[in-house]
């Protein structure tokens, strides 16, 4: 497939969208400035879409071999995330920034992001981090893995798991079973998480919480490939009707702010969107980040 230029831009303008929501909480700034900031998880939904369909190709490129695909995923990844790990592990050591931000309050969103100090079983939770695995980790074995030493990185954990499940199953022709698969499994880890022990629950990195995302990235790059709408129009049904179940009105649109920017990438009738994308800001930003 060619380059899909406007989606660099639509992950660049995401970036910045989740950059500003973790950072804006920390400023003091008054909600109403800071608040249209507050749908980061819907952003990083979407990113999980734009993955599902770009890295395919890289999987394409590499002859659908495993090894190749995951050392060059890889060296695109982990050096700059140990480096900021590492930072991430140093500032958590030098003990809590919230002293000297009495504007942060009990219970607002930084406190969400950032942690008070290292966790008890900091070694366990370093080694999980350092392997992306600490998505993978049930509550009972390791509390709030996910989030305990680098919070805004959570995602490439659920990245990589995915990375692991197109490395071991993807095969040629097959794309469209292997999105079916991963949307049931969406919806089974949606119906059975709320009955599970306290033990096995886990976090927001988990595979099956995006496994629907993921899935419509993939259909969306069968379609790409000109074999039918009919898997995309399925899958976008599931995850409005995943979104719909969530409790979140913003999950209820990521399909379809999704299937604009889609629309954006390949038809010119699209209003404004497509000249956005195409922009030089947003063409920048997509390839920065």
């Amino acid at each position: 497939m060619e380059r899909l230029a406007r989606l660099d831009g639509v992950r660049g303008v995401l970036a910045v969208y989740v950059m500003l929501g973790h950072a804006l909480p920390f400023t003091g700034l008054p909600w109403w400035l800071a608040g249209p900031f507050h749908h980061g998880e819907a952003a990083v939904d979407l990113f999980f879409c734009l993955s599902g369909l770009v890295v395919i190709n890289s999987l394409e490129r590499f002859g659908y071999r495993a090894w190749p695909f995951l050392v060059a995923r890889g060296w695109r990844l982990l050096p700059v995330y140990w480096v900021v790990l590492a930072s991430a592990c140093g500032l958590l050591f030098l003990g809590s920034p919230f002293a000297s931000m009495p504007w942060v309050k009990p219970g607002s969103a930084p406190l969400e992001f950032w942690a008070a100090g290292a966790p008890g079983g900091f070694v366990w939770h370093f080694a999980a981090h350092v392997f992306l695995v600490h998505g993978l980790l049930p509550q009972g074995l390791l509390p709030w893995a996910f989030i305990t030493l680098l919070g805004p990185a959570w995602s490439l954990s659920t990245e990589w798991q995915f990375y692991g499940v197109l490395a071991a199953v993807a095969r040629p022709g097959r794309l469209t079973r292997l999105a079916f698969a991963l949307a049931a499994v969406a919806v089974l880890y949606r119906l059975v998480e709320g009955y599970l022990p306290a033990y096995w629950q886990f976090g927001r990195a988990f595979l099956p919480d995006a496994a629907g995302y993921f899935a419509l990235g993939l259909a969306s790059a069968v379609w790409l490939r000109g074999d039918g709408a009919s898997p995309l129009v399925a899958i976008f049904i599931i995850v409005a009707g995943l979104g719909l179940t969530s409790g979140e009105p913003s999950k209820a649109l990521i399909g379809v702010v999704w299937l604009a920017a889609l629309a954006a990438q390949c038809f010119e009738w699209v209003p404004v969107l497509p000249r956005l994308l195409d922009s030089r800001p947003a063409q920048y930003l997509g390839a920065i980040s």
